[in-house]
């Protein structure tokens, strides 16, 4: 079980995940990028934005 983010303020707020495309939405043609291509490299930017996020959090509230 996760904790829950302490507040934050309203100018930071946390980046939101990527919109994760189910199998279906995939149509097989092998195309480039293929669709889980594109949100693999979403989700590579969403969790270097989070833990940027996190690190600015953390400092805020006065944990190294």
């Amino acid at each position: 079980m996760t904790e829950p983010l302490p507040d934050y303020p309203a100018d930071d707020p946390p980046p939101e995940p990527p919109y994760e495309p189910a199998f279906e939405e995939c149509c097989g043609n092998g195309c480039d990028p293929c669709i889980f291509d594109t949100y693999n490299a979403a989700l590579q930017q969403y969790r270097r934005q989070l833990a940027e996020w996190q690190a600015r959090q953390a400092a805020r509230l006065g944990n190294p």
